[in-house]
């Protein structure tokens, strides 16, 4: 597998966006449209019209003039000999003597116009929104080709008098709250992106008091889950605070996007129109994406439900990429009779029990799942011996399994780390749930055995030597006895260790660390195989994929990559985030990838190509916990604002909301057949939830809804099982038997 960059980043696909025909002059991509907007609210006539592109008046003349004039001032000549020549001005254009006299001869405008005060935004604002052939092409190639001016472009400038924001942000405010109830949650959406430019708008241009007054009148009014958020943009009062600020960067690098219906969009521009509000019409066009869709518009519930990442909601087409969220079909092991089992029923005369039915959920079948990528869609490890060996241990287990439901809950064993003072930041079990491995703050990590097998280090190569290689138990007499003990520890890391995971075969642990690196340990010999540098900054969190060989991890510095044990470089890097990756998972037939990220959001990537095939927004704080189901068709998240969402891949939508918890949610996982999920969070308690009965609730047509938006049921106290509480320790790791017995970790408080 060639090592290959990710896809394409949101700074490309937005460039795609700004270029594109067929948006309307909100910077909205309105394909779906019969017809296109005008391009300002002073203007009513179609940006469309060929009458009006036909000639080139001499306002934008001075305008285009004004922009050759600024690029040629920061030395981009390429650029400005490309715009003169597409434009169809003549070589002596940008002379001083020229302008004036071209200046003179439409009215007496200043033919040098002066771009270090508040026009810069407008005037190239009019050039990049014009629907003229001729104009686009060069856009385009200026924005691919000087990447200076991408950050010209979304600079803040002045776009007038700094007293009079108030009055603007007022107005429209005033406006929103007259409109119809069935339009104001909508339109309510466009306050926080608003007011945030606004604000920052005030504060470049170092107008400080106007900044403060602004910042105390309106932002009480934005909506609780921005708190934090606000909280940050409170501190940028001054101009020096701004530069390399991650919050200012996310919110000039990426576009807030707003889900409107079409009559709530219409009544919007409308009223811009009316007004002439330059002021907000600029910062909608420029820094806000409205996603329009025809239909009734959303309620308050709706919205809130999908609304608190820091880029606002997912697009629609976003999520539209097909996803084969199916299982890989397994390979053909033929199961033995467990013949001990049967000896003891015949001797007590009991009849033979049946065999439990395989579940919906938690069964790989046989035949292949027409929503399952192909079998070498991404090369998969073949299988040894030993893993055929597991295989069919796993499935007799299986056979033994017990059946969760709303009437049969699981019991719950819970491991507490006494006396950790070295503070547990990690836990991962085993998929056998043989061993249990703890990451901790003084960069360690220790491996504990939870059976009566204890461990045991490979002999030494000498020793190796003297063994008959041919013995059938050849693999006993390589451990050497000397050196069994119940834990092992092991050293390598300069910094706490935040992630670790265990390779299914049992014989490797990945560790994450705050020192940028990802250590592969053999549980053979205790000892650290690879090092794997790429994360410049904490990875926070790793995971190997469930066939092996693969592993994802995700750090600071807002990327995931994708690695493979025998490639010291990233096979794929994932980048789209716009804040620290906290959590990682693969999908059960290991060709996706899921991050859960401070942004609020999470995404899910496809392996092959590198590309984000869904991002879902909903959370209200950074998410720490992600699960995909049994079946691969579902996924459910945690975070920190105590609310897990449960989420179906193929649609790309939200499916229920489960509230109980009152702190963060750092562990979820599903039983081995998919009916329950167990949730373990910072407030001490597990909680144990019907899943099957929020997905059988949901109505089908749901699905199939145009806006891209379902309604949710407030039933999470139906939904709720059962909540297990601890004295004093919070749960960070949950994990569940092949048997469906719950295995619970965390670190004692008292």
């Amino acid at each position: 597998m060639a090592a290959v960059q990710g896809g394409m980043s949101d700074a490309d696909i937005e460039t795609d966006i700004k270029t594109e025909p067929s948006t309307d002059g909100f910077g909205n991509n309105n394909a779906n449209d019969g017809r296109v907007l005008s391009a300002s609210p002073g203007s009513g006539s179609s940006t469309g019209s060929n009458k009006q592109t036909a000639a080139v008046t001499p306002e934008d003349q001075q305008t285009l003039l004004a922009v050759l004039q600024f690029l040629k001032k920061n030395k981009l000549i390429e650029s400005v000999e490309i715009l003169r020549r597409e434009a169809g001005l003549p070589e002596n254009s940008l002379d001083p003597k020229a302008t004036e006299s071209a200046g003179a001869g439409s009215g007496g405008a200043a033919g040098i116009v002066d771009l270090e005060g508040g026009d810069v935004s407008s005037l190239l604002s009019r050039v990049t929104g014009s629907s003229s052939a001729g104009a686009q092409a060069p856009t385009k190639a200026v924005a691919e080709d000087q990447p200076d001016v991408r950050v010209v472009l979304s600079a803040y400038s002045q776009q007038g008098d700094p007293t009079l924001y108030e009055v603007y942000y007022s107005d429209l405010k005033k406006f929103i709250e007259t409109v119809l109830d069935c339009h104001r949650a909508e339109l309510s959406q466009v306050f926080y992106p608003l007011f945030v430019h606004m604000y920052l708008e005030l504060v470049y241009n170092n107008h400080e008091s106007e900044a403060k007054a602004f910042f105390e009148k309106f932002s009480g009014d934005q909506e609780c889950y921005y708190e934090e958020d606000l909280r940050v943009l409170s501190g940028l009062t001054k101009k020096e605070h701004m530069r390399g600020n991650e919050t200012l960067l996310d919110f000039r690098t990426s576009k807030f996007v707003l889900r409107i219906s079409r009559d709530s969009y219409q009544l919007l521009k409308r009223h811009l129109q009316e007004r002439q509000n330059n002021q907000i019409w600029n910062i909608i066009q420029e820094h806000l994406y409205i996603d329009i869709f025809d239909g009734m518009p959303r309620s308050k519930s709706q919205i809130d439900a999908m609304s608190g990442s820091l880029a606002g909601e997912a697009k629609r087409e976003a999520n539209k990429t097909k996803v084969y969220y199916g299982l890989l079909k397994e390979p053909e092991i033929e199961l033995p009779l467990d013949d001990e089992d049967e000896e003891a029923e015949n001797e007590e005369g009991k009849p033979k029990k049946k065999k439990p039915k395989k579940d919906s959920m938690g069964s790989k079948s046989k035949k292949q799942d027409p929503n399952a990528p192909s079998q070498n869609r991404i090369p998969l490890p073949e299988l040894k011996d030993s893993d055929k060996l597991d295989k069919i241990m796993y499935m007799k287990e299986a056979t033994k399994r017990i059946r969760l439901g709303s009437d049969n809950l699981p019991s719950v064993c819970f491991y507490t780390f006494l006396n950790a003072y070295q503070g547990l930041t990690a836990v991962d079990f085993t998929d056998d749930s043989s061993l249990i491995a703890g990451g901790f703050a003084d960069s360690t990590v220790r491996v504990w055995s939870v059976t009566p097998k204890k461990l045991r280090k490979v002999k030494s190569a000498a020793d190796l030597n003297l063994i008959d290689k041919e013995s059938d138990d050849v693999l006993e007499r390589i451990m050497d006895e000397k050196t069994a003990s119940e834990s092992k520890i092991m050293y390598g890391h300069s910094g706490p260790v935040y992630g670790i995971s265990f390779s299914p075969d049992r014989n490797y642990l990945l560790s994450s660390s705050e020192d940028g690196t990802v250590r592969l340990w053999s549980l053979l010999t205790f000892t650290c195989l690879v090092a794997y540098k790429g994360h410049n900054y904490p990875v926070w969190d790793t995971q190997f994929s469930p066939y092996g060989y693969y592993f994802v991890s995700g750090g600071h510095d807002r990327v995931a990559r994708l690695w493979a044990t025998d490639h010291y470089q990233p096979l794929r890097i994932f980048s789209g985030h716009l804040a620290d990756i906290t959590c990682t998972r693969f999908h059960p037939n290991s060709n996706y990838v899921a991050t859960g990220s401070s942004d609020r959001t999470i995404r899910v990537w496809d392996v092959l190509s590198g590309n984000c095939v869904r991002i879902f927004t909903g959370h209200k704080g950074p998410i720490h916990s992600l699960a995909f189901s049994p079946n691969g068709k579902f996924l459910a998240s945690g975070a920190t604002d105590g609310r897990v969402l449960l989420w179906d891949i193929g649609h790309g939508l939200m499916m229920g909301e489960l509230k109980g918890h009152t702190d963060t949610i750092y562990s979820l996982r599903f039983s081995r057949d998919g009916e329950i999920l167990a949730s373990g969070s910072m407030d001490n308690t597990v909680r144990l939830w019907d899943v099957m009965k929020a997905f059988d609730d949901l109505e089908t047509d749901d699905f199939t809804a145009a806006t891209g938006h379902i309604h949710l049921q407030d039933n999470s106290q139906e939904l709720l099982l059962g909540t297990y509480t601890t004295k004093s320790t919070p749960v960070i790791h949950l994990h569940f038997t092949r048997r469906n017995l719950l295995l619970a970790a965390g670190v004692s408080q008292l």
